[in-house]
């Protein structure tokens, strides 16, 4: 009767119970079977055959951030002339983008599942999110700003076209003679280019002024009269505001702000890779530990169905039965524990990378095509992982452009302590032609060279003619001999008796030169603090992945042989249940520990600056200068 009752046990069991020779590692295996263009998710349904991935998404995606990235936002100056004077007058109105969401749209969802590797997750999610795209648009602003640094070179044209007219009453009678209103008419069409120099600083401005006019004064002797005037000035610092290469300085702080933008996107694309590689790495530890639970729950389920029936057949006790069942409600529970685990995993990883061919509102799923590889091992020393981290780290390269950034405004500010000494210089021609008449003279004299008509109470009389006749043309003629001119020269000296403001404005950048310069000594203090870390993180997670895996081998050995007492009769289930979660306690350190070790890899390099690099992604700092025409000279 034993043997009976234990040969239906073991019949009963034997299932259960064979689990054979050789370590069973925890790994999740999905039992789908992947397409060359995606997979049907695990415990997802609904699903359709998913489109192929562009490949545009899948290429080495191209993260340094050129001058030239700009230009996209730039549109022709003349030729978008149109376009922005028809918006100026457009009666429609901005829409939000929200508004611009409808709720079909909200109910989208692509359903399928794509397994990529690690390397393509992070390929895709920088061509594709958002977030990253927003940091990438701040070294692109920062490169207008070197423009627009620039623009102070950029001449400056300006132009007046005019024509004016009074017409007043006559104030005595020989303003106008025969008419008892005084009438004006002028006309100006005047023209002009300010300069300032990339060289010295100093402003040059060339003005060419037209002015035409036409009156009814009885003593206008040139009328119509064209008076053109060409003048020149120069006004040039000689102290404040004057240097060497001081005139491009404000360039030099746009070009040093932009590379630290370059740094800090560097920076956060450090981060954005590190992020991903968790995600994904969280995903594969979810799955392993959705297949370590599932596998407990049909131990315990398989158990409570052979206890039920021995407990039937009277060869049980109740209690044996109860515990069993116990065992398999646990399992259960971590069970849906561990699907929350895998569908927020998932999400996770979903959202960051963004991979959406579909255009749908929830883009597609990822399943991970890797599996953790504890045998990969890092040998970097100390020495070389802090060189790394001293000549790679963006976050160190940004402070170190912030010094240099606050280095070049106390030189600035230095600058303008010093007295406002300016020169001023300026020369100027003029001419006048225009119709020149014969205007009588009470005397005798010999600029006499006309004869002035004369009238019924008077008879013609000698008069002077003034040698200007002639065209608007002949005016410009006359311009050329400098027969009449203008000149002046200036000095100007500017300076408040205690100087408080530029002496407060110079302590305030030296205060910031200071803070950056602390800034970085401490923030290198922590990197090699991180470094440190890492490498200790890393060995131990590695020594830590051999551990748990050598544990998860002997739990299992312990639980087949403790399988083969259950079945003679010399281990109860309280005792089976016990070996057995020690194996799932193993397995799930086993997942957790080779999991550790991928996002402690990840962790190190993060630290070093050199994870981009591990992913042959190549982010140079690119040189942010431009030196337009005008900013030559």
């Amino acid at each position: 009767m034993l043997r009976t009752k234990y040969a239906l046990l073991a019949l009963l069991l034997g299932p259960l119970m064979c689990v054979d020779a050789g370590p069973a590692r925890a790994q999740y295996k999905s039992s789908s079977m992947y397409g060359a263009s995606g997979l049907q998710a695990p415990s997802l349904s609904g699903q359709a055959v998913p489109a192929t991935i562009p490949q545009g998404e899948m290429a080495l995606p191209r993260v340094s951030v050129p001058a030239s990235a700009a230009n996209q936002f730039e549109r022709n100056p003349v030729l978008s002339l149109p376009d922005i004077f028809g918006r100026q007058w457009s009666p429609s109105k901005e829409v939000a983008p929200e508004e611009l969401i409808s709720e079909r749209y909200l109910r989208t969802a692509d359903d399928t599942a794509r397994k990529i590797t690690l390397k393509e997750a992070i390929y895709i999610a920088i061509h594709n999110n958002p977030a990253l795209e927003a940091s990438e648009l701040d070294p692109i602003a920062a490169t207008e700003s070197v423009r627009q640094a620039n623009a102070a070179f950029d001449p400056d044209l300006t132009s007046q076209l005019d024509v004016s007219k009074d017409v007043s009453p006559v104030t005595n009678a020989f303003q106008a003679i025969g008419s008892d209103a005084f009438t004006q008419k002028n006309y100006d069409w005047n023209f002009g280019v300010t300069k300032v120099s990339a060289i010295t600083n100093g402003t040059f401005a060339l003005t060419f002024d037209n002015n035409r006019l036409l009156t009814n004064s009885s003593f206008s002797s040139v009328n119509p009269a064209y008076q053109p005037t060409l003048e020149a000035s120069l006004v040039q610092p000689l102290l404040r505001n004057f240097g060497w290469n001081f005139a491009t300085i404000n360039v030099r702080l746009s070009e040093s702000a932009q590379r630290s933008a370059q740094w800090n996107y560097g920076a956060a694309l450090n981060q954005f890779v590190e992020r991903i590689g968790g995600d994904y790495w969280s995903v594969v530890g979810s799955n392993e530990n959705l297949q370590v639970a599932e596998a407990a729950l049909k131990f315990n389920s398989d158990l409570v169905r052979v206890n039920r029936i021995s407990e039937q057949v009277g060869t049980l006790a109740p209690i044996d039965l109860q515990e069993a069942q116990s065992a398999a409600a646990t399992a259960e529970a971590n069970v849906y524990a561990a699907e929350a685990a895998v569908k927020g995993s998932r999400a996770q990883l979903r959202q960051d990378v963004m991979l959406n061919p579909a255009g749908t509102f929830l883009p597609e799923n990822i399943e991970p095509a890797e599996e953790p590889n504890p045998s990969i091992e890092i040998n970097d020393s100390e020495e070389v992982a802090l060189e790394k981290m001293v000549e790679y780290s963006p976050s160190l390269g940004g402070l170190r452009e912030a010094i240099r950034t606050a280095l070049l405004q106390v030189k600035f500010q230095e600058n303008q302590t010093l007295p406002q000494l300016n020169l001023g210089t300026q020369f100027g021609v003029t001419a006048l032609s225009g119709t020149a008449k014969c205007v009588g003279a009470f005397s005798a004299s010999p600029f006499n060279n006309c004869t002035a008509p004369g009238s019924s109470l008077k008879p013609p009389d000698n008069g002077t003619r003034l040698p200007f006749g002639g065209i608007y043309g002949d005016a410009l003629n006359r311009m050329l001999n400098a027969q009449f001119y203008n000149y002046a020269g200036v000095l100007t000296f500017e300076m408040p008796l205690d100087n408080a403001s530029a002496k407060a404005a110079l302590a305030q950048a030296r205060v910031s030169y200071e803070q950056a310069r602390l800034t970085y000594r401490a923030t290198l203090s922590q990197s090699v603090t991180a470094i440190e870390s890492g490498l200790a993180n890393l060995h131990a997670d590695f020594k830590r992945a051999e551990a748990t895996k050598e544990a998860t081998f002997y739990a299992e050995k312990s639980l087949r042989d403790e399988q083969v007492r259950f079945r003679v009769g010399m281990a109860t289930t309280h005792d089976l249940l016990q070996f057995q979660s020690e194996l799932v306690t193993a397995q799930g350190n086993e997942v957790s520990a080779d999991i550790d070790l991928e996002n402690a890899r990840l962790a190190l390099w993060a630290a070093e600056g050199t994870l981009l690099q591990a992913f042959n992604i190549d982010f140079q700092v690119q040189d942010p200068r431009e030196t337009p025409w005008f900013a030559r000279f």
